[in-house]
């Protein structure tokens, strides 16, 4: 019955987590082509369904935490070093998904939108000025600010929300590549996987101590 318990507890640890893992690894890049690309709904789709997936299996991951518990208290290991290790490194990987993964993820999601709308209000601007030109008289045209040429350092950093820019020059910005240069669409993603590696190594970690169990006294 424990070799059961401990058999079925790692089985679900692997099913909720495992999930987890892999879409936040998928994350990053689907988040980057859907930046690169704002208005198309396939990318952008992918990014959403990814960040759904990381966020529903990461509360399925609580239930087998409370679970976990349970067995180690049925196995009498809960004093043994190396499930107290585990304890520390799964609390670790909670903390670094709830704190850094989840919210990058969110902020991204974020600003995918903001992008995409962006783009559609600019083709807006744009259909409605060429709708105008005619009417305008040589003396009286003003350079217009949406229009103006995007650069690297009009665009906001890794640290910078998407907000603190208008929509329009964000969606510029996008468009003219320039947000590649500034690292707009690269740094945050690229952070963002960095952490999800360090989550994914102290997940592996945690799984290996679950299975190997060093030094344990049990004989299960």
């Amino acid at each position: 019955m424990n070799k059961f318990l401990l058999s079925v507890h790692v089985l679900a640890a692997i099913v909720a987590i495992g999930p987890v893992a892999v879409a936040a690894s998928m994350f990053p890049p689907a988040a980057r082509a859907a930046l690169a690309r704002p208005g198309d709904e396939h990318s952008a789709g992918v990014a959403r369904v990814l960040y759904r997936i990381c966020g529903i299996y990461s509360a399925l991951g609580l239930l087998v935490v409370v679970f976990g518990f349970f067995t180690a208290q049925r196995l009498d290991v809960l004093g043994q070093i190396w499930l107290m290790v585990a304890i520390a490194l799964t609390g670790l990987a909670a903390l670094v998904l709830a704190f850094a993964i989840l919210p990058a993820q969110r902020n991204l999601i974020d600003e995918i939108t903001t992008a995409a709308a962006a783009r559609v209000a600019r083709a807006a601007g744009t259909a409605g000025t060429a709708g105008t030109a005619g009417t305008a008289g040589t003396g009286g045209a003003e350079a217009s600010s949406e229009g103006a040429p995007v650069s690297a350092m009009d665009l906001p950093t890794a640290d910078m929300p998407t907000a603190s820019l208008p929509a329009s020059r964000v969606a510029a910005a996008l468009d003219s590549g320039a947000a590649t240069g500034n690292g707009f669409a690269l740094a945050r993603t690229k952070r963002l996987a960095m952490t999800v590696g360090i989550f994914n190594l102290l997940w592996a970690t945690v799984t290996v101590l679950m299975i190997i169990r060093p030094g344990s006294t049990t004989g299960v």
